[in-house]
């Protein structure tokens, strides 16, 4: 199959494009600032994905069977920094790859956020009334009614919750700023009243493929990590599982109010094969960055050994 990923160096579009790789699929990777590593059946593109016309160019170029849209902007501050851009991509472009998909009888697989709701009546089913608190989830809300109106047979939105894995540049993910803040001296704060399924891209991107060869699935589904945890326990885990002490690196805050955004993901589960696992299983799959193994050493902590499964 050929596939268009945008996003391609971002967490998810990077853990994706190696597995539709590994898979024997055909991968034109929309990439930014950053350059894939050569991987069998990708080719690298550059796109302006907030000129549409740019956009429209490319994707008739590629034709491709199925579109991957894991471009955005997804942190709520950089939203409230620049809302004109973000409405670009967060709204704009995914209503644009929806016409294109359906123009040239693609797959469109669109990613949206756990943020659609407000996180006080948790868990969180695929069928229940979004209530987004910020901007950000404003713009995935609204994305996601545009996508499924244009062609909804042929789209799936997949809500995800917080993704945990290896970046390209090894600072994108959640254990990576961790240790890199870290390493800098500074001590991490943590919210204890935000409540997240943590989930691992390998698996995230696993689903992804699958989705693309399932031709009847279509419509909103969630997909999260089996645990609801605060991001304060998911970093104290994180600095345990390497070796450091919770108490020394990870201080305990509170927000303005709790808030659970625990996504239920009992309907996807029953339709697709890829499963999704607890935090302490997604922890073997965390890298340390290279250059961050001196710290490590010198601070008493450990590298995670890779285990290989043979057969």
């Amino acid at each position: 199959m050929l596939i268009l990923c945008t996003g391609a160096t971002g967490l998810v579009g990077y853990n994706f494009v190696k597995a539709a790789s590994a898979a024997g699929h055909n991968v034109v990777a929309v990439c930014g600032k950053n350059a894939l590593p050569p991987l069998r059946g990708v080719k690298s593109v550059s796109c302006d994905l907030s000129d549409a016309e740019a956009v429209q160019r490319m994707v008739l170029d590629a034709f491709p069977e199925a579109i991957v849209n894991c471009a955005a902007i997804s942190h709520p501050a950089d939203v409230d920094a620049n809302p004109e851009l973000a409405e670009k991509l967060n709204v704009a472009l995914p209503a644009n790859l929806a016409v294109l998909a359906d123009h040239v009888n693609a797959r469109f697989i669109h990613l949206s956020t756990d943020m659609v709701f407000d996180g006080t009546c948790p868990p969180y089913k695929n069928t229940d009334v979004p209530m987004p608190l910020n901007l950000y989830g404003q713009t995935k809300l609204l994305a996601e009614k545009k996508v499924l109106k244009i062609s909804p047979s042929t789209t799936v939105v997949l809500r995800l919750s917080h993704v945990s894995g290896n970046s390209l540049t090894g600072r994108r993910s959640l254990h990576e700023k961790l240790l890199r803040q870290w390493a800098s001296g500074q001590k991490s704060k943590q919210r204890s009243d935000e409540i997240k399924r943590p989930l691992s891209a390998g698996r995230l991107a696993d689903l992804l493929c699958e989705i693309c060869m399932r031709q009847r699935l279509s419509g909103i589904y969630h997909f999260a990590g089996l645990e609801s945890l605060s991001r304060f326990e998911m970093a104290r885990r994180i600095a345990a599982h390497f070796g450091l002490n919770p108490d020394k690196y990870v201080e305990e805050i509170k927000g303005d109010s709790p808030c659970d955004l625990s996504l239920d993901m009992s309907c996807l589960a029953a339709r697709v094969k890829t499963r999704s696992c607890m935090f302490n299983e997604l922890l073997p799959e965390m890298d340390l960055p290279e250059d961050l193994a001196g710290w490590l050493k010198s601070e008493g902590g450990r590298a995670p050994i890779k285990r290989y499964v043979i057969g």
